[in-house]
């Protein structure tokens, strides 16, 4: 048996000559080509960017300073306005048709001052007849004495009896009872009389009127039926000023209230929109016995002066309110307490130049700057300008500078 040799398959390309590049070879020297190319492009940005990471950036710089000390006296201000302490609504007892208003809207009005008219005819025409009724029964009442003293003159005599004297005595007795009725009768209808002419109770600036000449009114003495407003007139001086305080300055007014053996705690100052100075003195005259639960103040009143008439009842006013001789207090810029939900945040500069957080109790406003009654001291360096850079616990590049102080009279 003939052995048979296995022949290798044949190649499915044929090489290429070696006098020219197969195509493996072209595509390898692209990609080769390529590579190069973005290394010399893309070098020198690597290179830039190598250079960014490894260079530092320098810190913020920011402007400190120490908290200003000034000698301040303790004290609260709120919100308040102005309320009247005598208000009334001005409506008819007895109805009728009005028949004359005695005034100009918005006048100011005296006590006892003629205000409105009602038609006095009916009034006066049941006046008239109380009075005849009681002409009558005094009348009655007199006869009614003439037979008691007869009947008393003939049984001394014996030529009257005891019941006859009895009985003329209880018909005096029903004349007296018939009288006393006709004088009630009498004042009730001089009462309607009176009151067809309404004046004003007390002084004070009247609004507009409500009702016209001419029409008809309703009137009720007992005030349970349906009546008229005519008009209403509010007193102006002194006039009350309300605020609200809330408890927290509640306690520091108590507390404070009680250190003071004097009426220093009863001084209010208030100040009007247009004002900007605190030149009105009153008296706080009232503070109400409970918190309210759904705001957590507690109402407060002050009694103020209003020779000038000035003050009107709905107009508000800044008040505030001393609580303590002066001592000395720390004070910032406004803006650099951060409120953080409850609590303020005063950011500081350490020795080392590290932003350090500092939590203070902050009081008011005063020339301008927030008043700190805890967390600082003089020797701390608090941040006044920069405070958007100054992220905490990072470095920073502290300038000196100074914290202005402005007026103590603005509208803070």
């Amino acid at each position: 048996m003939k052995n048979r040799t296995t022949q290798p398959e044949a190649e499915p390309f044929t090489s290429q000559p070696s006098g020219k590049p197969g195509v493996k070879f072209w595509l390898g020297a692209a990609v080769v080509a390529c590579v190069v190319a973005g290394a010399i492009v893309l070098g020198p940005h690597l290179a830039a960017r190598s250079d960014v990471h490894a260079a530092a950036p320098p810190p913020a710089a920011v402007t400190v300073s120490a908290p200003l000390q000034k000698e301040l006296s303790a004290r609260l201000q709120f919100l308040g306005q102005f309320s009247a302490v005598e208000h009334v609504d001005l409506r008819a007892q007895v109805g009728g048709t009005l028949t004359q208003i005695g005034f100009k809207d918005g006048d100011i009005v005296r006590k006892g001052d003629f205000l409105f008219e009602i038609d006095p005819t009916p009034y006066q025409i049941k006046l008239s007849q109380a009075t005849a009724q009681l002409a009558s029964a005094h009348a009655r009442l007199d006869l009614a004495a003439q037979e008691l003293s007869r009947a008393e003159t003939l049984k001394r005599t014996d030529a009257g009896s005891i019941e006859n004297v009895d009985q003329r005595a209880a018909e005096q007795r029903r004349a007296q009872a018939a009288v006393d009725e006709a004088e009630s009768l009498v004042r009730d209808a001089r009462f309607d009389l009176d009151h067809c002419r309404i004046t004003a109770p007390f002084t004070g600036r009247i609004g507009t009127h409500l009702v016209s000449v001419g029409n008809l009114v309703s009137g009720s003495r007992a005030g349970n039926g349906p009546t008229t407003l005519l008009a209403t007139l509010v007193s102006l001086n002194p006039i009350y000023l309300n605020f609200d305080m809330s408890e927290a300055d509640y306690m520091a007014f108590v507390r404070e209230r009680q250190k003071q053996k004097g009426s220093l705690a009863d001084k209010v100052d208030a100040s009007l929109s247009d004002e900007t100075t605190f030149s009105r003195q009153g008296t706080l005259n009232f503070i109400d016995n409970t918190l309210d639960r759904s705001s957590g103040t507690i109402h407060a009143r002050a009694t103020m002066p209003n020779s000038d008439l000035l003050l009107t009842p709905g107009a508000f006013a800044r008040v505030r309110l001393a609580l303590s001789t002066p001592a000395q207090v720390l004070l910032v810029p406004d803006a650099s307490v951060i409120l953080d939900q409850s609590n303020h945040i005063v950011l500081t500069v350490s020795a080392d130049n590290v932003v350090t957080p500092m939590q203070v109790q902050v009081g008011d406003v005063r020339y301008g700057l927030r008043v700190i009654r805890s967390g600082l001291t003089l020797s701390d360096r608090v941040i006044i300008d920069g405070m958007p850079i100054a992220a905490p616990w990072s470095k920073v590049s502290p300038h000196d500078g100074s914290i202005q102080v402005g007026s103590d009279e603005g509208k803070n």
